[in-house]
């Protein structure tokens, strides 16, 4: 209730934001400003996430690519969102739907979920509660291409230690981390 109560206050603070940032991918890149991918989610169940398109409109991104962060078919207003991480922001939507939680283990593509399953025995625990917008893991510097080991150490200790002040604190964090656009 907690995460669905944020998310619809969250959307309508940001709303100006939201449609400005639209707005810029729409000028920037052309048509279909939302980017829209299958993640998997709580119990290994898939859900399709939102977020702003930052690669332009002809390009296609792979379901089984790493990481995008140098890619030359990304635009300027697409890096820009993403070093600012406000790409991530339609995923206020997946809350509100129920698919995230604000706080959480980030979801994964269903490919590097059964890849990261074999390789690190502990990737699936992670899936044991809702993924998040934002999570312990993020808060820490481990987003883009770092150590999926640490990932699920930090997302496995976070579950294990739950508390709605951790929430708080990661919140804030992340809050505080956009102002010095960290992200990927």
């Amino acid at each position: 209730a907690l995460d669905v109560c944020a998310a619809a206050l969250g959307l309508v603070a940001v709303a100006p934001l939201l449609a400005a940032c639209a707005l810029a991918v729409r000028c920037s890149d052309g048509p279909g400003v939302l980017f829209r991918q299958e993640r998997v989610g709580r119990d290994g169940r898939p859900f399709v996430v939102l977020k702003f398109r930052t690669l332009r409109s002809d390009a296609f991104e792979s379901a089984t690519r790493w990481s995008v962060a140098d890619d030359q078919r990304m635009s300027a207003v697409g890096r820009w969102l993403r070093r600012t991480s406000l790409d991530e922001l339609p995923q206020l939507w997946n809350v509100l739907r129920g698919d995230m939680s604000l706080v959480g283990p980030r979801p994964e593509r269903p490919y590097f979920v059964r890849e990261f399953s074999q390789r690190y025995p502990a990737y699936r625990a992670r899936h044991r509660m809702p993924v998040g917008i934002t999570g312990l893991a993020q808060v820490h510097g481990l987003r883009g291409d770092t150590s999926i080991e640490d990932r699920v150490r930090f997302d496995n200790h976070y579950i294990e230690t739950w508390s709605l002040w951790q929430d708080v604190r990661i919140l804030l964090r992340t809050a505080g981390s956009l102002f010095r656009c960290g992200g990927s």
